[in-house]
Order: C-alpha cells, then structure tokens, then sequence
C-alpha cells in the first residue's frame, strides 16, 4: 500500500493546544484550527455517538474520512467509559504514515507514554482487515472512495461525515453520496458533519434525512445532524 503523502503535510497546534495537519496545497486543515479535539468531542462524540448510545450495547460506525484517527480514537476511549461494543468501520482512499501520525498530540488523551501507545494502534493496525483493539472496540480500515464502497443495507446506528470541506471535496457532499449514507444505517440512523452549508442541507434532504441544525464548537456558529426517518 502506497502511503506516500499526496500533499506537503504541516503539522500546526490548534486553539486548544492538540494538533492538526494543514495542506498548504489545499488550503485545509484536517481539524479545526480552533481546536482539534473540542471539534471532535463536540461534533462527533457529543452530537453523534453520545445521541445514539443510549438502551445500546453495540453500535457499528461508519466513518468518512478516518485521517488521523482522532474520532476513532475518541469513540474507542468512550466505548470503554461506556461498556458499549464499537465496529467501526474507516473509509479512507489516501492513508496517513504511521511516522507522521506519531508526532501527533492530543492533550489531555495522549498525554501519557501508554495512551500514544494505544492511539498508534488504530494506525498500525492492517488495513482491509478486522482488528479487535481490546474488549470493546473492533476495527476495519477500508482504503476506498465514497463512491467506491458497497455496504450493506440497513447496517449502521451512525455515520462520522468527516471529509474535506464542500469547497475543497465537492465530490463528496452530493446528493448521490448522501443517498448512500442514507441505505447504508439503519432506520432511525445518524449522520453528523461538521459543515452546514445551504447546499450540503438540501443534499442531506434530497437523500431523504430530516436534519437538525445544533450548536456548533467555538468558532463554529451551527453543525448538522441528519436522521434516517
């Protein structure tokens, strides 16, 4: 598997002192330079796994866009606070090296010798595998597209939206992919993002999704969450 970077990655100390990469060539973060983790605790834990763990003793994710593995990360930390088994599925076409993602820090959850060592785990573990990373939390890391992944129908309590922006990915906030999200969870199923724009909205409703627009983290007015009605 090629993992040679396809930008120049930066690593940059966001607003709340954990990291992110910036691609210059882009113009985009990985994270909000606000803040990686309060982003990531807020929109996807907050709003999305903490929204649908209730009366549940599994939950299966799928994530787009596993980058860092900071929202994986989180879920696994949550799964083993919470008793709750986690599959977690990852959708990512250009992985990250194991070397660049050992310079990452998110404080206060890496912060000691052991936890880095855990959070490595979900990078090295085999991709197109099944890793069980402990008692609670399974993984798959899958290294395709979007629009390349078949996942069976009705599967997922929950999905991480978390590609590059609209502006950036286009590709990835249309119609036609939401409606993939949309077969893919079960019925009451989740879809939170991060972005809340005019387009994606109508995109999220096209696909059949009844949203709500939440309180977003700092620096942020409004995030979405979607449910398979």
């Amino acid at each position: 598997m090629d993992l040679t970077p396809r930008y120049t990655l930066e690593l940059k100390i966001t607003g709340d002192g954990s990291h992110t990469l910036f691609i210059p060539e882009l113009n985009e973060h990985y994270h909000s330079h606000y803040g990686a983790v309060t982003e990531s605790l807020h929109v996807f834990i907050g709003a999305g796994y903490d929204h649908v763990k209730t009366g549940k003793n599994q939950i299966n994710i799928l994530e787009i866009g596993f980058g860092t593995g900071l929202n994986a990360y989180l879920t696994w930390l949550s799964a083993v606070k919470d008793n709750v088994q986690i599959r977690y599925f990852a959708l990512e076409p250009h992985p990250l090296p194991v070397v660049i993602c050992s310079d990452l820090h998110f404080p206060p959850y890496t912060d000691s010798k052991e936890s880095k060592k855990t959070f490595l785990l979900l990078h090295e573990s085999p991709w197109e595998e099944w890793t069980p990373l402990d008692d609670f939390f399974a993984l798959l890391k899958i290294q395709q597209t979007i629009q390349q992944y078949v996942s069976a129908g009705g599967f997922f309590d929950l999905v991480y939206f978390d590609a590059f922006g609209p502006d950036v990915q286009p590709d990835m906030w249309t119609a036609e992919v939401f409606k993939k999200m949309f077969a893919a969870l079960k019925p009451g199923g989740t879809l939170v993002t991060y972005s809340t724009k005019g387009q994606v909205k109508r995109n999220l409703k096209e696909a059949g999704f009844g949203i709500e627009k939440l309180p977003g983290p700092f620096g942020k007015r409004e995030i979405l969450r979607a449910i398979k009605q």
